[in-house]
């Protein structure tokens, strides 16, 4: 027994305790890894990045002030450029002088109507003045009808008188002689039948007086119709000479549209940020000259700032939209940048080595097998909250993990 090491046998189960200690230490680290990568999904894969937009011009023209430089932050309705107005302002100049010509023609057109409606006015009443005639030569055309019938009834009445007068005057001259009768009825006899005689003459006078007035009368009629009838022409005449404001008023919107176009454009002129950002990609100076829809610079969206993290697909169950995020930028390790996951991708261009490739004709399917495959990784947006100014930068490479709580 002399040469037994008492020292290696104690120590044999201590080492086998340390050893299976730290195999089981190992298997729980390992064990809490895996389960906060599965419950806290990290990813060294991302990247910081922001909107952007290109500053276009929608007017061409030299630039004549430059008011930004390069990486420089605006703010929102600060003035980044102008580019030369005076055309512009030209053209509205003559677009409102053109509606003020425009006007004027209106206001011309208006008193020329004015007086062409007093014409129409003048001419309706010349109408009822000739029709006033036509009718009161028509009431005298029947009353010389009137008097014709009359005057006839009178040299009718006084043709009978005279037609007795004479009779009686016929039969008392012969009795005369046989002194049947008296000298002093022969003359009264006589006397009366010259008297009638006389008054048939004056009756027959009279007839033709009234025939006379009722052919006058007729004229008369006649001469007042064609007065109204020639008063009817000059109206209607009058009517469509009048003319109408709707050719001249119908420009109104078309001048209108010019002086708007015209201020847009001027306006447009004077170009302003749109919202808080930084200029970045600024290669020219005042003389450059813009042309229209053509990028001048580019402005970076400094109001909202996202990590861009691609995680396996195997990761994507364990991620949901409202959930935080921390978020460390290579530039700053030792800073967290706390974050919303605002979204999940739900789709990445597919690997032709995996699916083939698809086209016209028949899909084209890799005949090779890969022993090892290689989990997909889509995009989770992570919104950086609160994110301080001049410390993200596009493009900045990140590390994030997701949070359960």
């Amino acid at each position: 027994m002399a040469g037994f090491d008492f020292g290696k046998t104690t120590h044999r189960p201590i080492e086998r305790w340390t050893s299976l200690g730290i195999v089981t230490a190992a298997v729980i680290l390992a064990l809490v890894v895996l389960w906060r990568a599965g419950h806290n999904p990290r990813t060294d894969d991302a990247g910081v990045f922001a909107n952007l937009i290109g500053i276009a011009p929608q007017v061409e023209g030299p630039i004549v002030e430059l008011h930004v430089r390069d990486n420089q932050l605006v703010r929102k309705g600060d003035l980044l450029f102008v580019i030369d107005p005076r055309p512009y302002r030209y053209t509205l100049e003559k677009a409102m002088a053109t509606r003020e010509a425009l006007e004027g023609q209106i206001g011309d057109e208006k008193r020329r109507i004015a007086a062409q409606v007093s014409g129409v006015s003048v001419a309706k009443s010349g109408i009822d003045a000739a029709a006033a005639d036509v009718n009161r030569w028509a009431a005298a055309v029947e009353q010389a009808h009137a008097d014709v019938a009359n005057a006839e009834q009178g040299v009718a009445r006084m043709k009978a008188e005279w037609a007795y007068a004479s009779n009686n005057l016929h039969r008392l001259e012969p009795l005369l002689e046989k002194q049947f009768v008296t000298a002093d009825q022969v003359d009264r006899a006589r006397s009366l039948e010259a008297a009638q005689a006389q008054t048939l003459k004056q009756a027959e006078s009279q007839l033709l007086v009234a025939h006379a007035e009722l052919k006058s009368a007729e004229a008369q009629y006649l001469h007042a119709q064609a007065q109204l009838e020639e008063s009817r022409s000059q109206h209607q005449q009058a009517q469509h000479s009048v003319l109408t404001l709707e050719p001249l008023t119908s420009q109104r919107g078309e001048r209108d549209a010019e002086i708007k176009t015209a201020q847009y454009n001027l306006d447009n002129c004077r170009v302003y940020a749109p919202f808080d950002a930084l200029v970045t990609n600024l290669t020219i100076a005042e003389g450059q000259y813009a042309h229209i829809g053509q990028q001048v610079f580019t402005l970076i969206d400094a109001r909202t700032w996202w990590a861009l993290a691609n995680f396996r697909e195997g990761q994507l169950r364990h991620i949901r939209p409202g959930m935080h995020a921390d978020v460390y930028l290579m530039s700053r390790p030792n800073e967290r940048f706390r974050g919303i996951v605002e979204s999940i991708g739900f789709g990445v261009t597919a690997d032709p080595d995996v699916i083939g490739r698809l086209g016209p004709g028949l899909p084209d399917v890799q005949r090779t097998l890969n022993w090892v495959h290689l989990a997909a990784r889509y995009p989770v947006r992570v919104r950086v909250e609160n994110p301080p100014p001049d410390v993200l930068r596009v493009g900045q490479t990140a590390v994030v993990t997701i949070r359960e709580h």
